[in-house]
């Protein structure tokens, strides 16, 4: 009797205990999520992050809020999310904006080891676009022009990582093309636009207004896959330059350190992957130029390490040494 009485009481403390307890993934968030972006307010990645913030809330039943931190190539909003330490303040970013961190800066700022990869949101398309001006439709005969004409024709980019890409590029095939810095992308857009730089890679969103009105031409798209906004454009690859391949990835990525576990970290990525599957999102995050490839954390960070290498072969092909 005295062994059933054990029996029934264990049964029902441990009942008692599942309910007062609730998984850590249930009882995330506690309060209000920040999303930290390096970008300012109307970039792609603003648009998205505030897409998804304003569904997270309804979701999470805690306000989920953006904050824009622009400067320093990404290093401002990674330092305050960093400094937070807090696992309610998450970094929203392009990938690039501290892929390329090691061999652009002459001294890291920020351990790389310390950001931990939670959910891949979408990937910013990035396209290839020359003046009207210039004579070629196609990535093969602009490259042609390049080797035909060499130090002639010169191009820009306003990222750091695709600076590195294009730049790995040229040099890995023998072609001489003058870079052209810029800050701004406007400043770039309208000097392509002008015939003053022949060769500029920029996101979708920046070059295709421009496009549709006939004074840009767009060539190929830097991303992997076809954008669904841009279905008949080829990819780099497709047109027979796989070397210029760019998947702009954009995602959430915590601090370690900060306390946020793996169940909440899976639990986020789920909720991220509902919201972008709306068709309505969807819709609207393909017409700002990007393409909707949720991904878990272990997805995120085996498409983050994968950039990594490629930069890291670019950087060796540029004879740069990551910074430490």
């Amino acid at each position: 009797m005295k062994k059933f009485v054990r029996f029934v009481i264990t049964l029902v403390l441990s009942a008692l205990s599942l309910h007062a307890v609730p998984s850590l993934a249930q009882t995330w968030p506690q309060r209000t999520v920040k999303f930290v972006l390096p970008l300012g307010p109307g970039a792609g990645a603003d648009i998205s992050a505030r897409l998804l913030a304003d569904r997270l809330t309804t979701l999470w039943g805690r306000p989920v809020v953006v904050e824009n931190r622009p400067g320093g190539d990404g290093v401002v909003a990674i330092s305050a999310v960093i400094s937070a330490r807090d696992d309610h303040t998450l970094l929203y970013s392009p990938a690039s904006s501290f892929v390329g961190h090691p061999y652009l800066l002459d001294k890291m700022p920020y351990d790389p080891r310390d950001l931990l990869p939670v959910a891949r949101v979408t990937s910013t398309v990035v396209c290839v676009a020359v003046p009207a001006s210039l004579k070629v439709g196609s990535l093969k005969e602009l490259m042609a022009m390049v080797r035909e004409q060499p130090g002639k024709l010169n191009w820009a980019s306003v990222t750091g990582v695709t600076d590195l890409i294009i730049a790995g590029y040229l040099k890995g095939a023998g072609l001489d093309m003058a870079k052209v810095p810029y800050r701004d992308t406007v400043s770039a857009l309208n000097d392509l636009v002008e015939g003053r730089i022949h060769f500029y890679s920029a996101a979708c969103a920046i070059v295709r207004a421009q496009a549709l009105a006939g004074r840009i031409r767009l060539l190929a798209v830097q991303s992997r896959s076809r954008a669904p906004a841009l279905p008949d454009l080829p990819t780099v690859a497709e047109a027979g330059f796989p070397g210029l391949n760019f998947d702009g990835l954009v995602g959430l990525v915590a601090v370690r350190g900060s306390g946020i576990t793996d169940a909440a970290r899976e639990r986020i990525a789920a909720d991220v992957k509902a919201v972008v599957g709306d068709p309505v999102i969807t819709e609207r995050l393909t017409a700002t130029g990007q393409i909707v490839s949720p991904g878990t954390p272990a997805e995120f960070a085996a498409a983050i390490d994968e950039q990594a290498g490629h930069l890291a072969a670019i950087a060796k092909v540029l004879g740069i040494k990551p910074a430490q």
